[in-house]
């Protein structure tokens, strides 16, 4: 387990059967020889199979071939929530040998040009609901082919339009747009139908995708993810969540993005290759349709995180389903409680196994084995992978002693995309990845997170990355400077507090919050700010956030 009795460095499993495939798209064919009528993925009541989904992705990657100029290794950004052409677009778009960008579709203007423009992007596939915003940014990036769809432009006659007609009608969620060359996404699959799909193979060193996460200069940066990186996690993840997984027989719950990395790779790609269902659910955030969802199937997993399992169990509709057929919850992005894996296990009956990852490593890195989870940890380093913490100086640091994580091993992305300088600085000249968490190494094999060593703010298990949301601040007339901390909160885990020393006497807080929901995603807008004569410095001026921070947690002990 260790090199050194004093120095240890824990290790997973031998990673078996990555050089079995080249591609992601090896992976995929070979769920669908193997599972081709089983149910792969269901959203809003419509379900496509394997064969379906292999069918309507070679369809979309037909038309990529045939009626654009896109090549192998061009940039694809896919801008949309949780539906049914999540699914057929990436593997679409893979099969066409394109490289997968994914995209948040609640991004504002100013976020979506700079991660388009920054990936270099050519074409996008986008939910019609934000195609305005894409509209107004368009010029400013080199996308040159667009690809438009509705909510629920893969269900059936008449539903579809039933659907459609009410989002843009009766609720009037897709504002007013002009896209002059759009093509409509069924209109593609179908011009795509009529043509051959050329199956392009990638090699496991190419890039699969770029997964954009944030920065020190507070802009979001791409992660060089390769086909080995997320096939090798992919069978990582079977490795160490196999023993609770019947292939081809789950359902599982996904209420999780797809576009971020722990679904993408959970759901998108470890449940394909093992042939699960996936049930993926548009709008988690709607708890009262959620648990209705619910009411209708009787699932076998679950994957969410922290504040999503102390919601669900808050809520007596949820705490009356029938539960006798879960057998599996997961939880990640976000450290998991105590007091909520007691509670949904008092629910549901179901013990919640944590896992950790970073989208640098595409995500997992560690799990708790089924069978012997340890509640306040993140478990095991799963197959293949080596993990040790160091101090400051880059010392190798014992059992027991807190330190910084670093990562080894086929997950561990090829870099930051354009942006060598980051990537010698995130990994060293050993290949260990320095993952800016601080963590403990027990002897037993377990790994304990206990605090960051960046600045970042977790909030619902997104990061949030102070510099970006002070950035955006800093160009508002009356703000003089700002400083953004995470503070404690019992419905996202962390919260935004902005300090602001305003330029005059007319800033409203109230005002600023509504000016920053106008440029910055909703988990990134500051729950509360504070106003302030002057912020604590350093003596060349760098403000100290963690002062402030410190401030905060003193109050809270305090009981204020």
């Amino acid at each position: 387990m260790s090199e050194h009795a004093n120095a240890p460095i824990l290790t997973g499993p031998e990673l078996q059967g990555v050089d079995d495939y080249r591609s992601v798209t090896d992976v995929f064919h070979a769920a669908v020889g193997n599972y081709a009528d089983k149910p792969a993925f269901s959203c809003m009541g419509q379900t496509l199979s394997f064969a379906e989904l292999e069918r309507l992705s070679g369809d979309f990657a037909a038309w990529l071939q045939h009626e654009t100029d896109l090549e192998p290794g061009d940039r694809i950004a896919i801008q949309l929530p949780n539906l049914l052409q999540f699914p057929v677009t990436v593997f679409g778009a893979m099969r066409a040998g394109l490289v997968v960008v994914n995209t948040n579709p609640l991004y504002t203007e100013r976020e979506m040009a700079h991660q388009f423009k920054d990936s270099g992007a050519r074409a996008i596939v986008i939910l019609a609901n934000m195609a305005d915003k894409l509209e107004r940014i368009l010029e400013r990036t080199d996308i040159r082919h667009v690809v438009v769809t509705e909510l629920a432009d893969l269900h059936g006659f008449p539903r579809r339009q039933l659907i459609n007609a009410v989002v843009r009608h009766v609720k009037k969620l897709v504002p007013r747009y002009s896209l002059p060359g759009a093509v409509a996404f069924r209109q593609a699959l179908k011009q795509g139908a009529s043509r051959e799909h050329r199956e392009v193979q990638r090699e496991l060193d190419d890039i699969a995708a770029l997964q954009y996460t944030g920065g020190t200069t507070g802009l979001a940066k791409g992660t060089m993810l390769t086909h080995r990186n997320l096939v090798a996690n992919m069978l990582q993840a079977g490795q160490a969540i196999g023993p609770g997984l019947h292939n081809g027989e789950e359902e599982v719950i996904a209420p999780l993005p797809v576009y971020h990395i722990y679904t993408f790779t959970v759901n998108c790609l470890f449940l394909m290759e093992t042939g699960n269902h996936s049930v993926l659910i548009t709008n988690p955030r709607d708890l009262p349709a959620f648990v209705k969802e619910l009411q209708k199937r009787r699932f076998t997993a679950f994957i969410g995180l922290n504040t999503l399992f102390n919601a669900l169990c808050n809520r007596e509709d949820f705490r009356a389903l029938d539960f006798s057929g879960l057998h599996l919850t997961i939880s990640g992005g976000m450290a998991l409680t105590r007091a909520v894996a007691e509670r949904w296990k008092a629910v549901t009956g179901c013990d919640i196994a944590e896992g950790y990852g970073l989208t640098e490593t595409s995500p997992v890195v560690s799990f708790n084995p089924v069978d012997a989870i340890q509640l306040g940890t993140i478990g095991k380093p799963v197959a293949g992978t080596r993990v040790k913490v160091v101090d400051a100086d880059g010392n190798d640091l014992p059992f027991g002693e807190p330190g910084e994580l670093c990562v080894q091993g086929p997950q561990v992305m090829k870099g930051y995309w354009n942006r060598d300088d980051e990537t010698a600085g995130a990994i060293d000249a050993g290949g260990w990845f320095h993952t800016g968490d601080i963590a403990v190494l027990q002897e037993d094999g377990y790994i304990r997170i206990v605090d960051r060593k960046k600045d970042m703010i977790l909030v619902s298990g997104f990061n949030v990355y102070p510099n970006e949301v002070e950035d955006v601040v800093a160009t508002h007339p009356d703000v003089l400077e700002s400083a953004a901390v995470g503070v404690p909160d019992e419905a996202s885990g962390e919260a935004i507090k902005l300090f602001v020393v305003p330029r005059g006497d007319g800033l409203d807080p109230e005002e600023l919050r509504a000016w920053c929901k106008k440029e910055l995603t909703a988990y990134k807008v500051p729950k509360t700010i504070e106003l302030r004569d002057e912020l604590p410095k350093t003596n060349v001026g760098k403000v100290l956030r963690r002062q402030l921070r410190d401030e905060e947690q003193g109050k809270t002990q305090a009981g204020e």
